[in-house]
Order: C-alpha cells, then sequence, then structure tokens
C-alpha cells in the first residue's frame, strides 16, 4: 500500500500534466481557426475595412504589397518578395520545428521497439508502453507535439497574406509576364510550378527520416497532385504566391533539413557504433582468451 501510493500520485500528476499541455493546444488551435473563420469575407479589402483582422492585418499586408511592386516593377514582383520577406520572418519558427521533426525521426526506431515489447493492450503494457516512451523523449530533448506549435502560430500569418492577394482589386486585376494575376494561368505553368515544387519539398522532408511507411510515400503524392489541381482554380496572384512560398520551402529544406547531410551523420554514427562494438566483442575475446591461459 506504502509503495502505491507514491506511484498513483507521479502517475496521476503526469496525466494531469499532459491534460494541461493539451488543453493549451486545443485552445490555440480554436484561437487560430476563429481568426480563419473570421477572415473568410471576400469583400474588398480597404482604408475604410473594419475589424481588427481587416483593418490593421489584411489591409496593411495589401498596402504594402502595392508598395513594393510600385518599387520593383509591377504587383508580380511585389507579391514574389512580399512572400519571401514573410517566409523570412518566419525562419526561426521553422528551424525550431524542423529540429524537432529531425530529433522526433532519430527515435522513431526505437519508439517501434518500445511499442512492439509492449503490444500486449493491457493496463500494465499501456502504463510501461507510456514511461518507456516519456523517458525517450526526455532523453532526446522533445515533445511530440512541439512540431505544431510554429504551425498553429503561421496559420494567421499565411492566410493574412492569402487573404491580402485575394481581397486587393489591384493584386487581382494587374499584370505579370503572361499572366492576369485576376485570372487562372492559361499556360498552366504556375499550376504545374507549385506541384512541382511541393513535390520537391516533401520529398527532401521524407528522405531524411530514418525509416518510412506507405502513409508518407503517399502524402508525398497526394499533396502536388491536391495543389496542381487546386491552382486550376485559383487566379494567378494566389498560385504565384504558392509557387513562391513552395519554392522557397525546397531551399529552406535544404538549409535546415538536408536530407543527404542528415544521412550522412546518421551513417557515420552508425558506423562509429558498430566500430565500438566490434572493439568491445575483440576485448571481451582477449579478456576470455587469457583467463583459458
Amino acid at each position: 500500500m506504502h509503495s502505491s501510493g507514491p506511484t498513483y500520485l507521479r502517475k496521476k500528476v503526469r496525466k494531469n500534466s499532459v491534460k494541461k499541455k493539451k488543453k493549451a493546444l486545443s485552445l490555440a488551435a480554436i484561437a487560430s481557426l476563429t481568426m480563419l473563420l473570421a477572415a473568410c469575407s471576400n469583400q474588398p479589402v480597404t482604408s475604410h475595412s473594419t475589424g481588427f483582422w481587416d483593418h490593421y492585418i489584411v489591409y496593411n499586408f495589401s498596402q504594402f504589397i502595392i508598395w513594393l511592386s510600385n518599387h520593383t516593377g509591377g504587383y508580380g514582383m511585389g507579391i514574389i518578395i512580399f512572400t519571401i520577406i514573410i517566409r523570412v520572418l518566419l525562419l526561426p519558427l521553422a528551424f525550431y520545428q524542423t529540429k524537432s521533426m529531425v530529433r522526433m525521426q532519430e527515435i522513431t526506431p526505437q519508439l517501434k521497439a518500445v511499442q512492439k515489447k509492449y503490444s500486449s493492450r493491457d493496463r500494465d503494457s499501456m502504463m510501461k508502453m507510456q514511461e518507456e516512451t516519456q523517458k525517450l523523449y526526455k532523453e532526446a530533448g522533445v515533445h511530440p507535439m512541439a512540431s505544431m506549435l510554429p504551425m498553429i502560430v503561421q496559420l494567421p500569418i499565411m492566410w493574412a497574406l492569402y487573404q491580402a492577394i485575394w481581397r486587393t482589386p489591384e493584386l487581382r486585376h494587374g499584370t505579370f509576364l503572361w499572366l492576369q494575376l485576376g485570372h487562372t494561368d492559361p499556360y498552366y505553368v504556375l499550376p504545374v510550378l507549385a506541384a512541382v515544387f511541393t513535390f520537391v519539398s516533401s520529398w527532401l522532408s521524407m528522405a531524411s527520416m530514418p525509416e518510412k511507411n506507405s502513409m508518407t510515400t503517399m502524402m508525398t503524392w497526394f499533396m502536388p497532385i491536391m495543389i496542381f489541381f487546386m491552382a486550376l482554380g485559383f487566379s494567378s496572384a494566389i498560385t504565384l504566391y504558392w509557387v513562391v512560398s513552395n519554392a522557397f520551402q525546397v531551399v529552406q529544406t535544404l538549409l535546415l533539413q538536408n536530407p543527404f547531410k542528415i544521412r550522412r551523420e546518421r551513417e557515420e554514427k552508425q558506423r562509429v557504433e558498430k566500430a565500438r562494438k566490434r572493439k568491445i566483442e575483440k576485448a571481451k575475446r582477449r579478456a576470455y582468451q587469457s583467463r583459458r591461459k
């Protein structure tokens, strides 16, 4: 009885802590969703627009894009430069997210081993699996939900950019190269580029994973196809934003999550670990042979 009391309290505290973290993430997600839903108006945004979102966020975004356009030679260039500026400002969050994802990928084989070890669905096995899983997370310095926080923060910012382009007549009806920014690309160049950059970005992200499954492989192909067909129905201004954003994502992945570098480092660690184990085995054999003599 005495030993079970502290154990029960520890489990209860851990359970409450997990509940609080889930609640905080849920509230953040609800807040972001509320902002997105509140910004679903299709009315043009002007200096007379009311509401915090329309007047202070979307309107200022649109005015900054127009200012950039006036100084860079057109609305298309304004959209491109503004998209790059936003993505650069979000790099610290992307760096944090990427590092969390890489650490999670590194401990994936260990997590699977723990799940296999406690494959029984009884209560004791589930509790032991949870304890060992939490221990792995702690040792790796990651939290399974950490990568979600930067995404929640990015959603309102990226949606504001989308709204600024969509709800500003000058941006929707301007021209850029062969494009009428308010109409779809007549030659399907932008939809194809958006799909290609989405595929390359997804492939690079998946290439660094130590183990792959059918779900990740399917998403690598499904997302570009979905982006392509969605881009066919969107104005060129929006599709241009997608192309630039996805192209930036490719460069960002190569800089922050370069799969070729990660693979080399992982293979080097494995090589060092194998050499260490061989050295230990040799030492054991020598010790055994010396005892026999």
